[in-house]
């Protein structure tokens, strides 16, 4: 079977492991907890970072230090992996659900025209205008790896005192490539970046994440919650509810082994993608997803674009004939307003995700995989495709 995107462990993960267990640092304290976050701050230059035990994590503690609660609403794209949204439902607020756009990251003319229209801007704050609700959070992804630019809803945003989450767990070594921003890590625009380790991101810690913030205040808040919210640690006194969030020092010491080899997964993954891209988009009614020309991606998923006008297949037709060849492909999310539990939340012009959901494949992208294997790959594509 070719994977669709495994990890790959061909470094110092079990020596660093082994070392750990020596030293009898096992739970969420040891060095190797320290060393990571410094590898993470001196990749993305955030001041900040706090590893959690995974990504749904750190979105779950952002929102909360933001003070999302029963009275507000947060605003997040529709076509995004579920744990985005229910986060939001952990503290029993809301999403209000927006478009996305062909490149699948959020449609910022849309959220624009959304704030303009739906909402009304009263002491100092957003409400939506439908449930008189206090809107104050965005959630923005970053899809596949690839940078949303979202310069000027955060302007808008700033003006309207809505914070901005960056959903950065595709993307960790994606970077902006133009103006004020070059060479600035996604996650580390907004309030709040978070990023994920789980087994099939770039590098992997098993399962992990990590909050991003140059704000100290913030910081020094989501360790404060991470850690069970200790007051006082030799009494245990505990004045707020807090959540035992750490990374343990073992998956940190798997993660130590993996970021070293971060720009050479990178560099693999670009080569994935010129691969398939050079191949499948000369084939009629088939093309792969572009990177925005505006960052640097770190190329983390492949996705395949169907052009139902030309190929009558969908996109499942396509999984099942590529599994039964021995390739591993994934379908794309359903878009989450259409979910069972979010079907009667709020939306706002939803269209195009729905599209992206019943026209596009994820497609075999890790790291290790050779010319051999894309060929493999592509040429089952084909035979899919014209047959």
């Amino acid at each position: 079977m070719i994977a669709l995107n495994e990890p790959v462990v061909v470094g110092n993960e079990i020596r660093f492991i082994k070392d750990a267990i020596k030293k009898n640092w096992i739970s969420s304290f040891g060095n190797y907890n320290k060393q990571f976050d410094k590898f993470l701050s001196k990749i993305t230059k955030s001041k900040n970072v706090i590893s959690v035990s995974s990504g749904t994590a750190a979105l779950h503690l952002a929102l909360r230090v933001l003070g999302v609660d029963k009275n507000q609403e947060v605003i997040v794209p529709s076509l995004t992996f579920v744990a985005s949204v229910n986060v939001i439902k952990y503290l029993n607020s809301n999403p209000i659900f927006m478009d996305v756009d062909y490149d699948h990251n959020l449609n910022i003319d849309k959220t624009i025209d959304f704030l303009e229209k739906k909402t009304f801007f009263k002491n100092n704050f957003t409400y939506n205008r439908k449930t008189k609700k206090k809107i104050r959070v965005l959630i923005v992804t970053h899809m596949w790896g690839n940078a949303l630019d979202f310069y000027k809803l955060r302007k808008v945003c700033k003006k309207r005192n809505i914070f901005i989450v960056e959903d950065a767990a595709e993307a960790l070594g994606t970077y902006y490539s133009y103006g004020k921003l070059k060479k600035q890590h996604v996650g580390t625009i907004g309030d709040l970046g978070c990023l994920s380790f789980n087994g099939n991101k770039i590098i992997t810690t098993g399962s992990g994440g990590a909050i991003l913030t140059n704000k100290k205040k913030l910081a020094k808040k989501i360790l404060y919650l991470s850690q069970q919210a200790k007051d006082d640690p030799i009494r245990y006194t505990h004045n707020e509810v807090g959540y035992n969030y750490r990374l343990s020092n073992l998956n940190a010491a798997f993660g130590c082994g993996q970021i070293t080899k971060l720009n050479k997964y990178i560099l693999n993954k670009k080569k994935n993608y010129l691969f398939y891209s050079s191949y499948i988009n000369k084939i009629s009614g088939l093309k792969m997803l572009a990177p925005k020309n505006y960052s640097e991606s770190n190329y983390w998923m492949n996705v395949l674009i169907i052009d139902k006008s030309i190929i009558k297949k969908t996109p499942y037709d396509f999984y099942k004939r590529l599994l039964v060849k021995g390739i591993e492909t994934r379908l794309i999310w359903k878009p989450n307003h259409l979910q069972k539990m979010y079907k009667k939340n709020e939306k706002y012009r939803v269209i195009l995700s729905e599209e992206i959901f019943n026209t596009c494949l994820c497609i075999p992208s890790s790291a290790n995989l050779n010319k051999s294997k894309l060929k493999t790959i592509c040429k089952a594509i084909k035979e899919i495709a014209i047959n």
